[in-house]
This record gives structure tokens, sequence and C-alpha cells, in this order.
């Protein structure tokens, strides 16, 4: 079952190398840190890491980094004694962990899935113990994982109906690797069902709820005034604004061409484009120039004067980790990936800052999350670009309405927090049955 697993990811490998690079190419500051996608950590880490008791923590890329930073947050207190390591795959996810973690913390690639590769990462970090945060299954890590008796967890696990399928077609492979996770916090108890049915043991599972409510810090200091960016465009205070976050492709454009028609009914609506991935800022940009929009970037605003406020219709953000502060002072807001795209983005962000929000009919990433924003009436569901539209117009026309939304929301988010706190205890409780020496 190895080799003929370690034969297919080789040459899977070999195939998807062009294209994986120049996606980390596309993405900017691959160099910083590269040598570590092949298990290879320099002297600084060898050092920070010699003679600990050390907690490897797994977040795959942005939204699981939010959840790794405040999971750290509750984690420290609890274990005085534990050096935690926290890896990513994405250059975006290690620049929000170098930005909002503290330097005692430390943050590395994780390695490409080949033997020798990750054997001499872990060879290396000698960690007690792993958290996986959402299903990031990479066999060869977790073989080696338990050649030396390394508990793995898998924290705020979901799994899409494509997942499922997937592990369940290739189950000769992942029934072992699900049999020997030492505790697995799910969502929900549709997605312990699935878990288990895939080959997790049924007494290591537990129904904690989404760290997503958690990873959401309603008191939060702001670090960006935002207000202030729109003010030197000549966005007033009073003006409407309408803030589309996580876009991708497509729906720039959609969202342009609908922009163009409220602005004939409410003159002074400023539109807000923060797309998905910020190596698309530019493509999202000339797309909505080419409908006559007048765009600035996020990081051109300081650069420029007022001596002609108002001649801007749009900001496309081009910059990464800034998004909830552009939610805040949003009038009304969309969530991307949802309209011409599909899986959804988090509404849980919008929602905990009690804005009205609207999203599209796909939001399958989030198949409890975004039915209970609706049915407690904290958001809109939209079917098409026409109800989008609809929906907006609604919005800006009816102050009562958008407060009534952002409450509910607000409400929503509340109602649903303590997952953090719940998986703290399943991991230490575990920890503690166990012959590490973090705890």
């Amino acid at each position: 079952m190895r080799l003929i697993y370690n034969i297919l990811f080789s040459v899977f490998l070999c195939l998807s190398a062009p294209f994986y690079f120049l996606k980390m190419w596309r993405r900017g500051n691959w160099r910083p840190g590269f040598s570590e996608r092949f298990g290879k950590y320099d002297s600084k880490v060898k050092q920070a890491l010699t003679n600990r008791h050390t907690l490897w923590l797994h977040a795959v890329s942005m939204g699981e980094v939010n959840i790794c930073t405040h999971l750290i947050q509750a984690l420290e207190p609890r274990l005085p004694n534990a050096k935690l390591v926290v890896s990513t795959t994405t250059s975006t996810g290690m620049g929000e962990l170098r930005k909002r973690l503290p330097s005692h913390v430390q943050r590395i690639y994780y390695p490409i899935d080949r033997r020798p590769w990750v054997a001499r990462a872990l060879g290396t970090i000698h960690p007690e113990a792993v958290i996986l945060v959402e299903a990031e299954i990479w066999p060869n890590f977790l073989w080696r994982c338990a050649e030396l008796g390394i508990p793995v967890f898998l924290i705020n696990a979901r799994l899409s109906e494509r997942s499922y399928r997937g592990y369940r077609r290739w189950g000769w492979l992942f029934r072992p690797l699900f049999a020997n996770l030492a505790g697995v916090g799910c969502q929900n108890e549709a997605d312990a069902e699935r878990l288990a049915d895939l080959g997790c043991r049924r007494e290591s599972i537990r129904v904690l709820g989404s760290l997503k409510f958690d990873s959401v810090k309603l008191d939060e200091r702001r670090v960006l005034d935002v207000p202030a960016l729109l003010d030197q465009l000549g966005v007033s205070k009073t003006g409407l604004v309408l803030v589309c976050g996580s876009t991708h492709a497509g729906e720039e454009a959609v969202l342009g061409a609908i922009y163009l028609r409220l602005k004939k009914q409410f003159p002074s609506l400023f539109l807000v484009i923060v797309p998905r991935h910020a190596e698309r800022s530019k493509t999202a940009a000339q797309e909505l120039m080419d409908l006559g929009l007048c765009v600035v970037f996020r990081t051109e605003i300081t650069e420029r004067t007022e001596s002609n406020p108002g001649s801007v219709d749009c900001v496309v953000v081009n910059t990464t980790g800034e998004l909830r502060y552009f939610y805040e002072r949003a009038d009304v807001i969309f969530v991307g990936k949802s309209l011409t795209a599909h899986g959804g983005q988090n509404p849980i962000e919008p929602g905990a800052m009690g804005k009205a929000m609207v999203f599209g009919p796909n939001m399958e990433n989030f198949p409890q999350i975004a039915p209970a924003f609706v049915s407690e009436r904290g958001a809109l569901q939209v079917k098409d670009a026409r109800e989008l539209e609809s929906a907006f117009e609604r919005l800006l026309k009816d102050d009562a309405l958008r407060a009534d939304l952002g409450a509910n929301a607000l409400r929503v988010v509340q109602k649903n927090q303590g997952a953090m706190q719940r998986t703290v205890e399943m991991i230490l409780g575990q920890l503690e049955h166990s012959e590490t020496h973090i705890c």
C-alpha cells in the first residue's frame, strides 16, 4: 500500500511541479523558507527546539491560520512547558502567521509529502503531539507519526460530499490513517458520521462545533483605519459603502455592473472589492475598469492627493489580512465565491461585525453555518445576479432592515461560540493520558 502511494505521489509531483511552482511565484515572497518544504530547517529553528517539549500545529492556509492563532492563545496558558510550532503551506498563510503570532512561536512551512522529506522534518521538529486544523490528510506524514508514536489530532473537521466520496474511493489508503487519529473534533453530527464511516474510531470523535465562530474576536483592536483611507478618496463618513469580500473569477465583473446601475439611485455609493487571492487584484481591477469604473488599489491610496475627491468609484484591496477592517466600515457586504464560483467564503466574520450581508446560492463549504444565518434572519441568500442586485437595492434603501439583519447575524455568532474551549479540553484530556511530557 505505501509503495503504491509513494510511486503515484512521485509521478503526480513530477507532473504538477511546474504548476505548483508557478502558483508560488505568482503569489510572491516564495524564496524565504523554501527549503523547509523539503524538510530542511536552518540552525535557528533547530536551536529553538533543542531539549524542548514541542507541539506541532498545522494550518493549511489563511482560514486555518486564523483559527490556529486563536487556538494558540487558548493553549499557551494551559501548556506553559510546551514549545509551539506552527506550519502552513502558502506564503500568504506564512505572512499572516508572522504578523499575528509572537516571535517565541516557531513558524515553518509544512513539508511536501515525500517520505524522506517528511522523515527529515519530523526528525528535526521532534513533536510530542501534532494538531491538524481541518481535514489535511497526508499519508507519509501520518505514517511516520504512527511509527514514532506521536499522537495526531484533527480539529474543526468538516467533510464536503466531494471529499467524503474521495476518501471512500481510496479507503484502502485512508481508513488506517483515520483510525490512528488520537482525537477528532467535528463541527457537527453529519461530519462525525462521515468520519466514523471513513475509519475514525467512534471513541475518538467529539462533536464540538465550528472553531470559526470562536476565531472571530469581537473586541479585537483595529490596526487599520479604513474610514480615514476612504476619506482621502472623498468618501464621507455617511456615504454608503458596499464591500465585496473574498471574490473569485467572474464575480468582479458582475458586481461592477450592478454597482454602476445602483450608483444612479444612490449617488454616495462606493464599492470595495477584496479578491480572495491578492495575485488576482490586477485582473479584477482591469475587469472593473473595462466597465468604466475609476479604480484605485489599496496600496496606492496613501500616495494619492485629495485634489479631486469623489472621482474614484472603487478600491481593489491588493493586500492580505485587512478584509475585516473593510467589513467594519461596510453598510452592505457580499460574501464571495458564492455567485459564479462554488463553495462560498466564511460568512462568520461579517456576521461578527453585525453587518448586513448577502451571499449567492453556492455556499457548499458552510452547509450548517450559512443556513443558520439565513434561517435566523442574519443574512440574505440569493439565486442569481438579478436577485443580488434587488437585495442590494432593498438594503441600501432601508437603514432599519440593515440594522436588523446585522443584529441577528451577531446573535448567531455569539450563540455558536464555545467550540474553542471544548477543543482545548479534548486535546489536553487525551495528552494527559498519553506518554507525552507536554502537559
